[in-house]
């Protein structure tokens, strides 16, 4: 092409487009992330005057059923960033909640009851290690007996333990020791006098404060600290790197020399060990005692937390806090609490139909969201609470709208699911 060919009217038309710029999640973002909802739910509070929102109670009690929640979510990413899909988390927690129960009684102190239920969770990965890596069973149909099987196997410890012992019975443990609690010294009291005060924003902001601060269980430390950690192995490290390989393509990993039975195996006993841990929680700090039921489908929610951060830990750690305080909030005056969360709901709709007409360029979603911000602003504007019918379903409504808007941005890895036998890529 001769140089004066370059200066038609066509030739800018002819030149590649810039790509666009993808949106980019920093510490920045999710900071500002952060103090738009703190004010959202501090004008909702305002507004229709629902103390639960922010108060230092409610936010202590997300915290709390959130923890389980994540631990069982952080143990599914752990399966499933190996290639293995674990179902058997509900399962995996029962033996938990039990195993925890269990330890901290038999040893009278309660981090044997932690540990005791971690190696419970581990038994049930293990079993479904077993099965799935080595005899290459169907990993739902594996996931779905260790389900049944951690259930049967509890009711029958707990009738040939815990029926003998004083103050237990066929379904529950005697009462368990806990473990202990800690508070940042010297700001609880100067942060409750500053939430009682009810000033827009500042008391929110307190209340937020002396819920994350004041009578925090140490095993709820320690879950917290698992997920910067798993972030570390998996993402940081030579081994997280092999493993998250056999998850994406394990006949390459093994043309690397990486074990691929190995690391799955290893994969699937940590999955099991931190749903069990999930379990001790729920068994030590949430309630006092084991009881029978006492997961709730925990284990699926964990699943659904982890498919909403797509597989990542921080993204499981936001899916966990946002179940837990739904579950939260109506566990404590739901009705009101949860008719304030309408307004939330709308206006955090508008925001997502603005962002997709403005910056997708999606037209067809943005008028369906928007439809929906109606929808759910007429039901809070007439009506003055929610039944009790529907507030205890509120954390499973919560787990199938986030998994609905977020299924369009997931990535799963890529061999999840898939059966791998040695050799196979030859």
């Amino acid at each position: 092409m001769s140089q004066g060919a370059l200066t038609t009217p066509e030739a800018p038309f002819l030149e590649p487009k810039a790509p666009a710029r993808k949106f980019k999640v920093t510490w920045r973002v999710l900071l500002l992330a952060l103090g738009a909802l703190v004010l959202l739910l501090s004008f909702a509070r305002a507004v229709t005057g629902a103390v639960d929102l922010t108060s230092a109670g409610a936010i202590n009690a997300s915290v709390a059923l959130a923890i389980p929640i994540g631990l069982a979510g952080l143990g599914g990413l752990w399966a499933e960033r190996a290639g293995v899909v674990n179902i058997g988390l509900e399962g995996m927690m029962i033996l938990g909640t039990w195993c925890g129960a269990w330890g901290a009684l038999q040893f009278d102190n309660p981090w044997a009851g932690v540990v005791a239920g971690a190696i419970g969770g581990a038994l049930g990965g293990l079993l479904h290690a077993i099965a799935t890596v080595t005899f290459g069973v169907d990993h739902i149909i594996s996931g779905v007996a260790i389900n049944i099987l951690g259930l049967g196997v509890t009711q029958f410890l707990s009738k040939v333990t815990f029926a003998e012992m004083p103050g237990g019975g066929d379904s529950q443990s005697p009462p368990v020791p806990k473990p202990g609690v800690v508070s940042v010294p010297w700001i609880g009291d100067p942060l409750k006098a500053l939430e009682a005060e009810q000033w827009f924003l500042l008391s929110d902001v307190a209340g937020i404060l002396r819920g994350l601060t004041t009578n925090v269980s140490l095993l709820t430390i320690l879950a917290i600290l698992l997920v910067p950690l798993s972030y570390y192995l998996l993402w940081r490290t030579a081994f997280g790197l092999r493993l998250r390989s056999c998850g994406e393509s394990p006949v390459a990993a093994e043309s690397l020399g990486v074990n691929v039975y190995t690391y799955k195996y290893v994969a699937v006993l940590v999955s099991g060990a931190l749903a069990g841990l999930g379990g001790a929680f729920l068994s030590q700090v949430a309630a006092s005692a084991y009881r029978e039921g006492q997961t709730g489908g925990r284990g699926f929610i964990g699943l659904a937390a982890m498919i909403f951060g797509n597989w990542r830990p921080g993204g499981l750690a936001g899916g966990a806090v946002l179940f837990g305080y739904t579950d939260a909030l109506q566990l404590r005056r739901g009705g009101e609490s949860v008719h304030a969360l309408l307004l939330v709901v709308t206006i955090l709709l508008v925001g997502v139909a603005v962002y997709q007409l403005v910056r997708q360029n999606r037209t067809r979603a943005a008028l369906i969201t928007g439809v929906a911000a109606v929808a759910v602003f007429v039901v809070f504007a007439l009506t003055g609470t929610v039944p009790s019918e529907f507030t205890s379903v509120t954390p499973h409504i919560t787990t199938l709208l986030v998994l609905s808007l977020a299924a369009q941005r997931l990535r799963a890895p890529a061999a999840i699911g898939l059966a791998y036998r040695r050799g196979q890529g030859k």
